[in-house]
C-alpha cells in the first residue's frame, strides 16, 4: 500500500456518521475529524509527506493555517522540511486577535511583505474558515499566498469560492475520494 492510499485508509476510519453542525453553520449527515488523523504520528507522517511533496515545487517560505485544524499539520510538514535540508517557516492564524500582549492573529516567525505562502487547512467545506483567516493574517502580514492546500475538501462550494476570491485551492482528498 503506498502512502496516499494508507493515508486515505486512515482518514475514512474518521468518518462519523449523524447530523452534524459544520463550522460553517451548514448541517451535514456525517463528519470528517481530520485531527483523529493528524494527531495520530503515522497520520501526521503521511499528511506531512504527502503536502510537503506539494509544497516543495512551488517556490514558498512559509506554510501555516488556522489554529487547530492546522496546527500538528504545519509542524509535520516543517519536520518533513527540515529532514530534507529545507528550510521553512511555520506561522499559525488565530481564530481573532489575540486580547492582550501583542495582539497578534498570527503567530511564529516573521513573515516579509510578499512572502510566499501556502495555507494549511485540515478539512475545508465552503472555504469560509480560510478566508477569515487570510483577512486576519492580513491584518499584521501582506502575504503572497501561493496555494492552499487541505488534507480533505468536502466538495461544498470551497473550490469556486476561493477561486473567486482569488486563490488556488487543491485538496489531498475529496468527499468522493472518501465515497461520500
Amino acid at each position: 500500500m503506498n502512502a496516499r492510499e494508507e493515508l486515505m485508509k486512515l482518514v475514512k476510519s474518521t468518518v462519523a456518521e449523524g447530523t452534524v453542525t459544520l463550522a460553517s453553520g451548514a448541517k451535514s449527515d456525517f463528519y470528517i475529524d481530520g485531527r483523529q488523523t493528524t494527531l495520530d504520528s503515522r497520520g501526521l507522517q503521511l499528511t506531512a509527506q504527502l503536502m510537503w511533496e506539494r509544497i516543495k515545487q512551488w517556490d514558498v517560505t512559509a506554510v501555516g493555517g488556522p489554529t487547530m485544524g492546522a496546527d500538528p499539520i504545519v509542524a509535520g510538514i516543517l519536520m518533513a522540511a527540515a529532514a530534507e535540508g529545507a528550510h521553512l517557516k511555520g506561522f499559525l492564524i488565530r481564530k481573532e486577535a489575540k486580547g492582550h500582549g501583542m495582539q497578534r492573529w498570527v503567530e511564529g516567525p516573521e513573515l516579509k511583505p510578499g512572502e510566499r505562502v501556502v495555507l494549511i487547512e485540515d478539512v475545508v467545506t465552503s472555504g469560509g474558515s480560510a478566508l477569515k483567516a487570510i483577512e486576519g493574517m492580513k491584518t499584521q502580514y501582506q502575504p503572497e499566498i501561493v496555494k492552499i492546500l487541505c488534507l480533505v475538501d468536502r466538495q461544498s462550494g470551497a473550490t469556486e469560492k476561493l477561486k473567486a476570491a482569488g486563490y488556488e485551492f487543491e485538496a489531498l482528498f475529496t468527499r468522493k475520494d472518501l465515497g461520500r
